[in-house]
């Protein structure tokens, strides 16, 4: 399975972060997944990289061409795709992707693991989405999704399709399922 990874370029302010990623990239080669990510050798998508590169797992990198200097691609990896533009390099990682994770990061996080929200809730994907809640890093989220619905922008039974996870063991459960 082609686990998709959206995460930071930074480290983020909690270690846990950076612990949560190492056992991420460790579940994802233990279970002989591949890491689809932002092909990116800084900040948490670095750890998740080597980590799963470490304990010999296999890893896609998908970068735009621009990125490739400030997020330092990633050398290592078993494929670095340069793409054109930031809306390629989500399509690829949709298209390659069975799975989708977002652990903690910034407004590029929330972006990609939003339009594959929307997707799903749009009935194009049957892909799954997971918010890896670390340290309850998504509650605001989750809170917002439920006012989407209270406020009836949303209906109720559609807060299914937003799955929150808080650890690899929650994660591999659901996918089990």
């Amino acid at each position: 399975m082609n686990i998709t990874v959206y995460c930071g370029s930074s480290m983020g302010s909690d270690p846990e972060y950076k612990v949560a990623a190492e056992r991420l990239g460790k579940w994802i080669a233990e279970k002989g997944h591949t890491l689809v990510y932002g092909g990116g050798n800084v900040g948490l998508m670095g750890i998740i990289a080597d980590t799963v590169l470490q304990n010999g797992g296999r890893v896609i990198g998908i970068i735009p061409e621009f990125l490739l200097h400030c997020e330092q691609g990633h050398e290592g990896l078993h494929s670095l795709e340069v793409v054109d533009s930031m809306s390629v390099r989500k399509k690829r990682m949709i298209e390659l992707g069975d799975a989708f994770v977002a652990m903690p990061g910034g407004i590029g996080t929330l972006e990609e693991i939003t339009e594959v929200l929307t997707l799903r809730r749009l009935r194009q994907t049957e892909k799954r989405a997971f918010l890896y809640n670390i340290n309850e890093y998504y509650e605001p989220l989750r809170h917002t999704f439920q006012q989407m619905v209270d406020k009836e922008f949303l209906p109720q039974e559609e807060m299914e399709l937003f799955e929150f996870v808080g650890n690899v063991e929650e994660l591999d459960r659901a996918l089990s399922e």
